[in-house]
């Protein structure tokens, strides 16, 4: 299978994207811990897919394997950050107010341990629920990683998930600390230095 940057992607590719992240999240302890209700985690959770991601629609740095968007990842380059005012906003919107301080509290300490020196920023990686564990993950990312590793700079991720700490280690990923946040359950950061 063939893995391509999406360039102008439509409409269309843009929703098989996010159903596919949707799908590769559905168990994530973080992610349903913000969105416990299939119904809601059904609506909401794509718009934060969005707000954290959806820049890489527009810069072409939205990548996937294969037409059928079984693997997917939303890269940012160097210099380009979320819109943390839309993230926030998404957030409040769509989480229950009685988590908001904890889900507040999580992205500050997210923002705190964020790279300030260049890097490519992973905010979103996942694969099909049903056509995990067929090495789909590990193709996609070796193409993207090495693309980037022509720029010799590093990559940095957060994972809301510890079942995929080993994958990422896998891929020259080293874990750089852990954002704790009242009942959030923990997040990951990861580093992988320049290759």
């Amino acid at each position: 299978m063939e893995a391509i940057a999406l360039q102008d992607p439509s409409p269309d590719q843009q929703a098989r994207v996010l159903a596919t992240l949707a799908s590769a999240f559905r168990r994530d302890p973080v992610e349903r811990w913000l969105y416990p209700d299939d119904h809601q985690y059904e609506h909401d959770f794509p718009l934060f897919l969005a707000a954290f991601g959806g820049v890489a629609f527009e810069l072409g740095t939205a990548w996937t394997l294969g037409d059928d968007c079984a693997a997917v990842a939303l890269w940012l380059p160097p210099r380009v950050e979320p819109d943390g005012a839309h993230i926030i906003r998404v957030l409040l919107d769509t989480v229950a107010p009685v988590k908001h301080l904890d889900t507040l509290a999580a992205m500050e300490q997210m923002d705190a341990a964020h790279p300030s020196s260049a890097h490519w920023y992973l905010p979103w990686f996942g694969v099909n629920a049903e056509r995990q564990s067929h090495g789909l993950g590990s193709q996609l990312m070796s193409k993207c990683l090495g693309v980037i590793d022509a720029a010799r700079l590093p990559t940095y991720l957060e994972t809301p998930n510890p079942r995929t700490l080993p994958f990422y280690r896998r891929h020259g990923f080293e874990v750089t600390g852990v954002v704790n946040a009242g009942t959030c359950p923990p997040i990951t950061l990861m580093l992988r230095p320049a290759h």
